[in-house]
């Protein structure tokens, strides 16, 4: 089978046992290819009736237009919540709690991130009978570079066990446009790609991991494989459905 069989499978068999022939899916659209892959696989598995992107914007997104060509391109139902008002709202009520006058970077980071679940899951209330997707990949779950209970949370993580690499031939597989699948990847807030962030490519991420250090410099490989071992405790806790493709075994990457 091919990784967009088997991943179209893994959908099929997850929604199976986990749902009805009406439940839909829930998903945090960014305009990347994380996002844009897992709704046209969801797409393909379940039929775009039952497929919901939901965009959440933090006041101004620059790249939102991505987002909406996603969703136009795969016509899907969709929705924009501005979190901006709520992030607004629970940051003043925690720095006046605390006697601060500012926040930090992590809280400016992971906020944002963990306010788009609860939205995420405030949508699928309302519209009842539906699930919410994790579409962090395997190269992000390595380095550490997601948000515990944030875009590290969901119902099943189609992507959880893929590099980039191969998020972007499953997106490719799946007929998306070639500029969302190859889009840099970024949190669409500083300004930096997520390597530029990070110090390192995530070539050279899956390189080290995989142990094909041929042509990684040494101080990358240093580096890499100090971050990875790291954030182990983090990674560690995705503990939900996760697509794994023939060839990997689990273990290998806990």
């Amino acid at each position: 089978m091919s990784l967009k069989d088997e991943a179209v499978a893994f959908v099929k068999d997850y929604f199976a046992k986990n749902g009805d022939a009406l439940t839909k899916v829930v998903i945090g659209i960014s305009g990347g290819k994380d996002s844009s892959t897992v709704a046209a696989l969801c797409c393909e598995a379940l039929g775009r009736e039952r497929v919901v992107g939901v965009m959440m914007p933090n006041g101004t997104q620059k790249d939102i237009a991505d987002s909406k060509r996603l969703c136009e391109f795969l016509g899907i139902e969709h929705y924009t919540v501005n979190i901006a008002d709520a992030y607004s709202g629970i940051t003043g009520a925690i720095t006046a709690s605390l006697g601060k006058d500012s926040t930090s970077d992590q809280y400016n980071t992971n906020t944002p991130s963990r306010l788009r679940m609860v939205t995420l899951y405030g949508v699928a209330a309302l519209l009842g009978n539906a699930r919410i997707s994790c579409n962090g990949n395997l190269s992000e779950r390595l380095a550490g570079f997601f948000t515990l209970w944030g875009d590290g949370a969901g119902d099943f993580a189609p992507l959880a066990y893929l590099f980039v690499r191969e998020v972007v031939q499953l997106g490719l597989e799946l007929g998306l446009p070639e500029d969302l699948v190859r889009k840099a990847p970024s949190d669409g807030m500083c300004g930096m790609t997520d390597e530029d962030k990070l110090g390192f490519t995530y070539d050279e991420l899956e390189r080290v991991a995989t142990g094909r250090t041929d042509g990684v410099p040494a101080e990358q490989v240093e580096k890499i494989t100090k971050k990875i071992r790291g954030i182990a405790w983090k990674k560690r806790l995705l503990n939900i459905p996760c697509f794994i493709p023939s060839g990997k075994n689990a273990a290998d990457w806990q």
